[in-house]
């Protein structure tokens, strides 16, 4: 096995691991009840961000359907944290002034 493998295959594995890691982020937040305070805007926005600029990267100066294809999905997976999040801790808000 050459370097070229070994890393396309790491990158695979971590890749699919990531994004296996999403789903119980999201339940987490789903189910609580006090807005989700562990959650932090600044770093999962940020994640975004590098997920996103690492699609857009893949598309225009190496045109890499992969690599974009998996950044997008990542970059979505943590855009449905963020949104959820924020919808959870609007929701708390609005039950303590009702």
């Amino acid at each position: 096995m050459y370097l070229p493998d070994i890393t396309l295959a790491l990158f695979s594995i971590f890749n699919i691991l990531r994004l296996g890691s999403y789903l119980p982020q999201i339940v987490h937040v789903a189910r609580d009840t006090d807005g989700a305070k562990a959650i932090s805007y600044s770093t999962w926005c940020l994640w975004i961000g590098a997920n996103g600029s690492t699609a857009a990267y893949a598309m225009v100066n190496i045109a890499d359907w992969t690599l974009f294809a998996v950044s997008s999905v990542n970059a979505l997976g943590c855009a449905v944290v963020v949104g959820l999040t924020m919808w959870k801790r609007r929701q708390v808000a609005h039950l303590r002034t009702a």
